[in-house]
């Protein structure tokens, strides 16, 4: 149902295996929401999606207690987030109250309503997207709830081919309704997290990722680098890349491949660093080059 985008969708593939979070930070009308339900109908997930605007209340996110008139009991009506995969659209657009109604469900994988705390499903990912062009009456995500992300990505204009072959897909169909099978079950996602896990990282590639990590610190033009949680995604994501790949082992490869969306978000630039043309990806490609690849048998 996608034409073209293949690395696009391997990442987001990768981040539902890895059982990690993802911001999709691109221009509205690029299948950003095609993508998410695609996937969580063909992987057997249960999605859901929630539009995020100012006026949006956190019950609206975790759902509330009502009052059954014919039992005179509250009861629990869950919220959007009790789901497999939630997209949030625009989570810029709410307030920061209702964004922290996120942070605990991304997090600890749980939500406390009037005192009751509730486990999330398994898997839960969180897909979020934000339009980097419209910032009039947003609230920028703070850098805590941006670090809770494993990673953050973009999708991209496609090649003119590309946007060709939407086209006649669209008139051969002669209609916007699209239809996918699912080809896995919630079972299936659990087992290849779990075989994720037993992925072999040498001792020389826990090294590399640590000295990269380590290296978005001491950059020239960076004021804050990446945390130990950053190390931790890194790690997870080369482990899933591997995994993709057909190998129980991480090969050097597949750490530069997750490198960018990986850290990119964890970064906070330096203002001359901004003003010399400097942006985060650019400044890891950087970090790249310069820290010695290891040598694996």
């Amino acid at each position: 149902m996608i034409v073209g985008k293949r690395d696009v969708l391997d990442l987001l593939l990768l981040s539902i295996v890895s059982g990690g979070h993802v911001l999709i930070e691109d221009y509205p009308g690029l299948a950003k929401t095609l993508m998410a339900k695609s996937l969580a109908t063909a992987l057997g997930l249960d999605f859901k999606r929630i539009q995020f605007t100012p006026d949006l209340l956190p019950a609206d996110v975790t759902g509330s207690f009502i009052i059954d008139l014919k039992t005179s009991k509250f009861e629990l009506r869950k919220g959007p987030i009790f789901t497999n995969l939630l997209l949030a659209d625009e989570i810029n657009r709410a307030p920061p109250r209702t964004q922290s109604a996120l942070l605990e469900a991304m997090q600890e994988k749980q939500v406390t309503i009037e005192g009751q705390t509730m486990r999330m499903g398994d898997p839960f990912v969180v897909m979020a997207t934000q339009n980097p062009i419209e910032y009039e009456g947003t609230y920028p995500l703070p850098e805590a709830q941006l670090d809770r992300f494993l990673m953050k990505l973009s999708v991209g204009y496609p090649d003119p081919d590309e946007e060709r072959e939407i086209l006649r897909r669209r008139a051969t169909a002669m209609t916007d309704d699209i239809e996918v099978s699912s080809v896995a079950t919630m079972a299936d996602v659990q087992a290849m997290k779990g075989e994720i896990e037993r992925i072999h990282l040498e001792e020389a590639i826990e090294k590399y990722v640590v000295d990269i990590v380590r290296s978005t610190r001491e950059h020239v033009d960076v004021d804050v680098g990446a945390s130990p949680r950053g190390s931790l995604a890194m790690m997870k994501l080369s482990r899933g890349k591997a995994y993709l790949d057909g190998r129980d082992y991480v090969i050097p490869d597949d750490v530069k491949a997750i490198a960018i969306p990986a850290l990119s978000h964890r970064l906070i630039l330096k203002a001359e660093g901004w003003m010399r043309g400097k942006r985060p990806e650019s400044v890891i490609e950087d970090i790249l080059r310069s820290v010695p690849v290891p040598k694996v048998d």
